[in-house]
């Protein structure tokens, strides 16, 4: 099976990104704003095969948008999440947060290092975030935090 290739998304791919993600029936609120803190796999025809993207807020930053077609792997996975990290260190994070209601995918966020964080304790200024807001009305959400 072939592996997508990833890159960094431009605003010139805002268009398709948001469609793919609306197909996925995830929010697009602030992808324009933070375009270039997306990643895109694409096939070998340059359609989107799985997409990963952070909010920032200052030096920390929101994984969201995780979306992958059928047709990726387990393996586009983890390349996906190790680019991702490296976008994060390269532009200077401090940390990285990430908010599901799947208590199944733990164990593949504690592999890379994520532990989970009270709500309680999560920095203020991600409280901003309308992604955060929506998280904290699922029930069964919770929060996790990989420090860079």
């Amino acid at each position: 099976m072939e592996t997508g290739v990833v890159r960094c998304a431009h605003a010139s791919d805002v268009e398709n990104l948001t469609s793919f993600l609306e197909s996925a029936n995830l929010s697009t609120d602030g992808i324009r704003e933070a375009i270039e803190y997306f990643l895109i796999m694409e096939n070998d025809s340059g359609d989107i095969k799985a997409t990963l993207g952070i909010e920032p807020h200052g030096k920390i930053g929101l994984l969201r948008s995780l979306v992958m077609t059928s047709t990726a792997s387990e393996k586009d996975l983890f390349i996906l999440f190790e680019q991702i990290l490296m976008l994060a260190r390269d532009r200077d994070m401090e940390s990285l947060y990430l908010a599901s209601n799947k208590k199944n995918s733990m164990a593949f966020f504690s592999l890379l290092g994520f532990k989970e964080e009270e709500t309680a304790q999560l920095p203020k200024n991600l409280f901003e975030s309308e992604h955060v807001k929506h998280i904290l009305t699922v029930d069964n959400s919770f929060f996790l935090k990989l420090s860079m």
